[in-house]
């Protein structure tokens, strides 16, 4: 992968990052420093854990600490958490999330940003995350923009888009991939049910992480 600067993650629930953990952990592994900004706590997530554990009071508690240990097998260590409502992000005051947004690129200074991209990303709050970060970014200067890297995987992305810009083999980082999706107890199940990281269906399944450079006009 391309060395950078600083890498800022732009993303809306925990567990987001779990997808993309490969690339972070490499670029920490490098040096580069990361900062995740996380804009909810995933509070209205339908998975309570498998069997439940958790209701819709404790939730919110219980994924922040799932986040937090999510960072910690990534070994992400600036985690910024905007403590937005899940599941409302289109409907926030777009000026004041993007002053929140470009407060940070303005302090972190990244040479790349992580997001989901808008209108390719299922979620209505990954879309408008990405396009948060989309519309801050294109009111920087041309040559002060950072470049943005945006994770897409709506039905027939790809007939629209082209194939993927940037795909990483992330072989190597599966240990610290496979922590951050475990770390999410709540959500484990959803994502793997009784699978383990020997299974070579899951193996193949996280070798590879995918990105879209988005191209300001």
């Amino acid at each position: 992968m391309e060395r950078q600067r600083h890498v800022l993650v732009v993303l809306p629930h925990p567990d987001d990052e779990s997808g993309r953990a490969g690339t972070l952990a490499s670029y920490i592994d490098q040096g580069t420093p990361v900062t995740y900004v996380c804009l909810t706590l995933g509070e209205m997530g339908r998975s309570m854990g498998n069997p439940p554990f958790a209701n819709r009071v404790t939730l919110p508690a219980i994924r922040q600490k799932e986040l937090e240990a999510s960072c910690r097998s990534i070994g992400i260590t600036d985690l910024r958490m905007f403590g937005l409502h899940d599941k409302t992000v289109e409907f926030e005051d777009q000026d004041a999330l993007d002053a929140r947004l470009r407060a940070v690129i303005d302090e972190v200074k990244p040479s790349l940003i992580i997001t989901f991209y808008p209108g390719y990303s299922v979620h209505p709050d990954h879309d408008a995350t990405g396009a948060a970060v989309i519309r801050t970014v294109g009111r920087m200067p041309a040559a002060d923009r950072p470049a943005v890297h945006c994770v897409a995987f709506a039905k027939g992305c790809e007939e629209v888009l082209g194939p993927p810009d940037v795909v990483n083999d992330v072989s190597g980082y599966l240990q610290q991939k496979w922590g951050s999706f475990q770390a999410h107890r709540s959500q484990f199940a959803m994502f793997f049910g009784n699978q383990s990281l020997q299974d070579k269906e899951v193996q193949e399944r996280l070798r590879t992480e995918s990105f879209w450079t988005y191209r300001f006009e």
